[in-house]
């Protein structure tokens, strides 16, 4: 059989700030992120499978996303938590904001590594996380693929 890879597309606002960055990006700001999920695996076969020729549902992998990815990011603030932007985190937390406090400085590049870390915990089966592209502006966007990691 032959595997075949699937990808679908989501959007989401977020904003966030680098600490110590040398550019404007060390001020608060936000992106319309755009994410590339692309998983590999073979169709169903199956003839008695509701999802007979389906590598994965893309109503599944959307749910999978959806709530790993979209919903908790989608519209709020990232900031590292090890950095002195946890006093500005914690009055925005205060004042009904939406605020993730990481374990890393939020470049498209680490949130890319802890998006296929939720992802790839979701998974089964013989269903694999091929790949990520996490675009952060029209020109600009960090890339995950398996096979490097």
């Amino acid at each position: 059989m032959s595997k075949i890879r699937i990808t679908k597309e989501f959007t989401f606002e977020t904003g966030h700030a680098l600490y110590g960055y040398d550019g404007k990006c060390k001020n608060v700001h936000g992106h319309s992120y755009q994410l590339s999920v692309t998983v590999i695996g073979e169709p169903i076969t199956d003839t008695s499978h509701v999802k007979l020729g389906m590598v994965i549902d893309f109503g599944d992998l959307k749910k999978i996303v959806k709530e790993e990815i979209v919903d908790p990011f989608d519209h709020a603030t990232v900031f590292n938590k090890n950095t002195p932007h946890i006093e500005l985190a914690k009055e925005l937390s205060k004042r009904g904001h939406k605020v993730i406090l990481a374990d890393y400085q939020p470049t498209s590049e680490n949130m890319v590594i802890e998006f296929a870390k939720k992802i790839k915990s979701r998974l089964n089966g013989p269903i694999q996380l091929h790949s990520l592209k996490l675009r952060e502006t029209g020109t600009a966007f960090a890339e995950w693929y398996a096979e490097d990691n």
